[in-house]
């Protein structure tokens, strides 16, 4: 009986975060936009927290949860739409070859 021993990666060949972030940003680079637009509101409604006036904490918090989610929704949103449009016109571009 052998074991399998891909499960284990040893610390040499793992991948370190900034690897990892790299590899992820060349695949898709609209996940840093996302991940960015996040930050970039919860920063900006955390800093606004003082200046809430009468709104409850609770209500500012899931306003900023909602802004920030709102954001990576629409990068996903971009990349999707990026990818069909390029894939129509290297389908379009294919099937024009063809003719």
């Amino acid at each position: 009986m052998s074991a399998n021993r891909r499960w284990w990666v040893s610390p040499e060949d793992e991948d370190t975060v900034c690897k990892k972030l790299l590899r992820k940003t060349r695949e898709s680079p609209l996940v840093p936009v996302g991940l960015g637009g996040c930050l970039v509101v919860a920063a900006y409604r955390i800093y606004r927290l003082r200046s809430r006036g009468s709104t409850k904490m609770s209500i500012h918090l899931i306003h900023t949860r909602v802004a920030a989610q709102a954001c990576v929704v629409g990068a996903i949103m971009l990349g999707t739409v990026y990818t069909m449009c390029s894939d129509y016109v290297k389908r379009m571009a294919q099937d024009a070859g063809e003719k």
